[in-house]
């Protein structure tokens, strides 16, 4: 059983929301069966929602300004590097 909704091998975007503080947000950088950690709360919070990314034209699009918070991505943790270089 995955523990996100999304089982494909690509990169998703994905929505999170804590359990413990209600704090939400979205990340285009979601991947099946990995969490990222809540900001305020340090603990792995997985995606109750992820959807494949889009064309530049919808909200799901990652702004490359927005730099990755790679120590709160599991994935990332788990490379030892940014989790978008890997594929």
């Amino acid at each position: 059983q995955g523990k996100t909704p999304y089982q494909g091998k690509e990169r998703c975007f994905g929505e999170y929301r804590c359990s413990k503080c209600n704090r939400g947000w979205m990340s285009g950088n979601s991947w099946a069966n990995m969490g990222q950690e809540c900001q305020t709360c340090r603990i792995n919070v997985y995606p109750h929602k992820q959807t494949p990314l889009q064309k530049p034209d919808g909200l799901d699009v990652s702004d490359e300004n927005i730099p990755h918070p790679q120590h709160l991505c599991e994935k990332c943790k788990k490379l030892g590097s940014y989790c978008r270089d890997a594929y």
